[in-house]
């Protein structure tokens, strides 16, 4: 049994360490990658407060399809592209976005989403998955999280 706690919830840097430490710990040596992604999202909404949404989108062909998730049911394909999880995935890049409503082409699968941050698993140079979280606060997610999101997204790279 696993028992992952952050030490000091209101030291976003340490709590993003842990994140990632715990994440190491409970995908090591485990194969299967839908398995991974499913611990890892109930890591991620117990160690980042203020999500409504939280988990991955797969790559399959050239869309998104939905993952292991915490929170409400959510839009199950995305074209590559589309919204703030088909610009990361097609670009590669991690998306910040303080309004939602302002990004074009958003897609509003939970109407309660007002900023979200997506970053894109890579091997190989290619998305394999995007991780995504939704906030009902505008503005919620900075610099601080994308870091620590794209730190646990090296770590997924070879174990999802």
């Amino acid at each position: 049994m696993f028992d992952f706690s952050p030490t000091d919830p209101a030291d976003k840097p340490l709590r993003y360490r842990e994140l990632c430490e715990a994440a190491d710990a409970i995908t090591a040596g485990e194969p299967d990658g839908v398995a991974n992604m499913a611990n890892v999202a109930a890591l991620i909404w117990y160690f980042v407060p203020g999500l409504n949404w939280g988990g991955f989108y797969r790559s399959v062909g050239a869309e998104l399809v939905l993952g292991p998730f915490v929170g409400l049911p959510a839009c199950i394909r995305i074209p590559f592209g589309k919204g703030v999880c088909g610009t990361a995935a097609e670009t590669g890049t991690s998306q910040l976005v303080p309004d939602v409503h302002a990004f074009p082409g958003h897609i509003a699968c939970d109407a309660r989403s007002r900023s979200e941050l997506v970053v894109p698993v890579l091997r190989g140079g290619e998305a394999i998955a995007v991780i995504d979280c939704d906030s009902p606060e505008p503005d919620f997610f900075d610099e601080q999280d994308r870091e620590g999101l794209e730190r646990l997204a090296a770590i997924l790279s070879e174990r999802i």
